[in-house]
């Protein structure tokens, strides 16, 4: 098993800004038995961005997902599967609540160099989207407690219904149109320090920079963005955000 606490300055997922401005607090419990894994995680927004102004800024806890997984290596072969209910509540008191969202997911990874990943969620229920991601990672052990983590992904994206804001395409002024989404999307580079401080307990300090991946990308990660300005075309369309993440494995 393992309990983690993410203290992060920003909540970003898939091209998504879901938090700005304010630290953002991510418990994890995960209990895995023989490749079998479940595990539930949740989101405190310790300052909601969007609260409008005439509402106090106050923690508000937005979501709560529980992930279920199965993985096994055959050889250097590693093979996976997944299946993730997103519970959300309601970015302020007074909002409305966003509907709820359902995904699967499959892995494959191969343990050689640069440790290659590809993995295909697939949501649906209310969002129908297609979101693939290819990754590599490599370890540098500086001793037996201390090593650095150097990892970097690439996503694509296919939307399955335009009607929501995280599925369709966005125009050159970055406001959504009736189009599906279907380009790549995000590239995230991270680093992390993980620090063994016994046999149970890791500290891990970690950076991650999220970039577009052409224009439609750009497009869609302004649109999606949470930055208050006149238009929506000048908003950030890259991220940099880090944190501090602690562990214990029992």
């Amino acid at each position: 098993g393992d309990v983690s606490l993410y203290v992060l300055s920003a909540y970003y997922s898939k091209g998504v800004e879901s938090s700005r401005n304010s630290i953002v607090i991510q418990p994890s419990l995960t209990i895995g038995y023989k490749g079998f894994a479940a595990n539930i995680w949740g989101n405190l927004d310790t300052g909601p961005y969007q609260t409008p102004v005439d509402r106090t800024k106050k923690n508000t806890w937005t979501e709560t997902d529980v992930n279920l997984s199965y993985s096994k290596t055959f050889g250097i072969v590693n093979l996976g599967a997944g299946y993730s209910y997103f519970a959300y509540s309601p970015p302020f008191d007074g909002a409305a609540r966003p509907d709820d969202q359902q995904e699967v997911n499959a892995t494959v990874g191969m343990n050689v160099l640069l440790n290659p990943t590809l993995t295909v969620y697939k949501l649906f229920d209310k969002g129908q989207r297609w979101y693939i991601q290819m990754g590599v990672s490599h370890t540098i052990e500086f001793n037996k407690a201390v090593s650095l983590k150097l990892a970097g992904t690439a996503g694509y994206m296919i939307g399955g219904d335009a009607a929501y804001a995280t599925e369709a395409r966005f125009d050159e002024n970055a406001n959504q149109t009736t189009d599906k989404y279907n380009a790549l999307l995000d590239g995230v580079l991270t680093a992390s320090l993980p620090i063994k401080v016994t046999d149970r307990v890791t500290i891990t300090p970690t950076v991650s920079y999220a970039f577009p991946l052409g224009t439609d990308a750009k497009n869609y990660m302004k649109g999606n963005g949470l930055e208050s300005v006149t238009n929506n075309a000048d908003r950030a369309n890259s991220f940099l955000f880090g944190g501090l993440i602690i562990s214990f494995n029992f």
